[in-house]
C-alpha cells in the first residue's frame, strides 16, 4: 500500500471516537460589514498559542480556528468558544471583525483575493478562475477510528445522513446581495470546485486506495486532502471528516452539530441503522443533498424504502432518538438535545428575519456580535 494510505489510528483505543472540530471564518471590515481580505496580514500578528491552532484559506477574507483531539462535543465546543474570543479580541485590535456563516451574504467576485501562501498557492493556481469566486464557509467535523475497514464503513453509511445534516446546518441564503431561494447557497457555489459532492460507496478501504491513488500518481492531485468531498477518509489522522455543514454563527449550534454527527458516526459503526436502501441509492442521496440545501429543515427528503417524502423535522426526531444512548456513551447528551432548537430556528431561516427587518448589512454585523457571544443558559 502507499505511503499516504498509512493509517494513522485515530484513537488511542477501538472505540475512543476522538473528536476535531474546524470552523471556517470570514474577516470583515467594522466600518462598512464588507469582506476583508486580510488574513496574510493578520497571521504574522496573531498571538503564539492562536496562530497554533489557526490556518489560511485559499481566500484572502478567511481563516480556519481548529480544536486539539477532544473526547466529547461540550469539549471541542469550549475550545472553539474560547478560539473565537481570543480571535475577536485581537481582530478588534487590528480594527478587524470575524463571524461565521456559509457565505457573506453581499460579497462579489470581483473583490475577491486569493492567498499566495504555502499550500492555497497551489490550489489557487489548480483552480484557474474558480478560486476567485467568493468563499464558503464550512464546518468540519473528524471522529477518529481505529482502522481503515472500520473508516470506510464509517463513510458508507454516513452517507445517508448528509443531506440531514446539511438541512440542520444550512446557514447561507444570500449571495451578491440577493436572497437565491436556497437555504444553503454555501453548497451550490462550493460544487463549482472539482472532486466535491457526495463521495460513491466503496466495497473497501483497498477499493478507496485504489481509486484515490490513481489521481495522486498521475500527478492530477498532490494528495488526498485535494478531494473536497461532503465526507472524506483522513488517513494521516486516523479519521473520517464529515465537511458537508455550513459554519454555525454560534458556538452552540456548532456544539449540537458536532453531537449529531459524533452520535451518528458511533450508531453507525457500532450496530448501524441507516438502510441498505438509503446507503446504496445514489441518485436518491443526490437528490435529498439538493433539496436540503434548497429548503433547509422545510425540506421533504426521500425514504426510498417507503417510497415517500418525509419532512426533514420528522427525520431528525427519528435520528436523536436512536442516537440518546450514543450521546450517552459519548457524553454529548445536552449538546445533542439541543438539536431541537436549531432545528426549530435555522440559520439560514434567521438571517432571512434579520435581512427583512433590517438589511444584509445588518446580518452581518448580527453575526459579529454573535461570534463571540456566550449564549444565556
Amino acid at each position: 500500500m502507499t505511503a499516504w494510505a498509512a493509517w494513522a489510528g485515530g484513537t488511542p483505543a477501538p472505540g475512543a471516537y476522538t473528536l476535531g472540530v474546524e470552523e471556517e471564518v470570514m474577516l470583515v471590515r467594522p466600518d462598512d460589514w464588507s469582506l476583508a481580505p486580510v488574513f496574510e496580514d493578520v497571521l504574522p500578528s496573531l498571538s503564539a498559542d492562536l496562530a497554533e491552532q489557526t490556518t489560511g484559506e485559499t481566500n484572502g477574507a478567511a481563516l480556519e480556528l481548529r480544536t486539539h483531539v477532544c473526547r466529547t462535543a461540550g469539549q471541542a465546543a469550549g475550545e472553539l468558544r474560547a478560539l473565537r474570543a481570543r480571535l475577536d479580541r485581537e481582530m478588534t485590535a487590528m480594527r478587524h471583525a470575524a463571524a461565521c456563516c456559509g457565505m457573506h451574504p453581499f460579497a462579489v467576485w470581483q473583490e475577491t483575493i486569493v492567498s499566495r501562501s504555502g499550500r492555497y498557492a497551489e490550489v489557487s493556481d489548480s483552480m484557474g478562475a474558480l478560486a476567485h469566486r467568493e468563499p464558503t464557509f464550512a464546518l468540519h467535523v473528524h471522529v477518529g477510528l481505529p482502522d481503515p475497514e472500520h473508516a470506510i464503513l464509517a463513510l458508507n453509511r454516513m452517507r445517508a445522513h448528509l443531506p440531514l445534516l446539511l438541512a440542520l446546518s444550512a446557514n447561507s441564503p444570500f449571495w451578491q446581495g440577493r436572497d437565491t431561494g436556497l437555504a444553503s447557497t454555501r453548497t451550490s457555489v462550493f460544487q463549482a470546485f472539482p472532486r466535491t459532492g457526495l463521495p460513491r460507496a466503496f466495497d473497501d478501504y483497498t477499493d478507496y486506495v485504489q481509486a484515490v491513488d490513481a489521481l495522486i500518481r498521475s500527478q492530477a492531485i498532490p494528495d488526498p486532502t485535494f478531494l473536497w468531498w461532503d465526507a472524506r477518509p483522513q488517513p494521516a489522522l486516523g479519521t473520517v471528516e464529515i465537511r458537508i455543514m455550513d459554519v454555525p454563527t454560534e458556538v452552540e449550534h456548532t456544539a449540537s452539530l458536532v453531537a449529531l454527527v459524533h452520535c451518528l458516526m458511533h450508531l453507525e459503526v457500532e450496530q448501524g441503522w441507516a438502510p441498505d436502501a438509503v446507503v446504496g441509492a445514489p441518485e436518491v442521496l443526490a437528490e435529498n443533498r439538493f433539496l436540503a440545501a434548497r429548503d433547509g429543515m422545510h425540506a421533504q427528503l426521500i425514504e426510498p424504502v417507503s417510497g415517500t417524502r418525509l419532512p426533514a423535522r420528522e427525520q431528525l426526531e427519528a435520528a436523536v432518538a436512536r442516537c440518546r444512548v450514543h450521546a450517552q456513551q459519548l457524553g454529548c447528551i445536552d449538546e445533542l438535545e439541543a438539536v431541537a432548537e436549531l432545528a426549530r430556528d435555522s440559520g439560514a431561516d434567521r438571517q432571512r428575519e434579520v435581512a427583512a427587518a433590517r438589511g444584509l448589512t445588518e446580518v452581518v454585523r448580527t453575526a459579529v456580535a454573535s461570534f463571540a457571544t456566550v449564549a444565556a443558559p
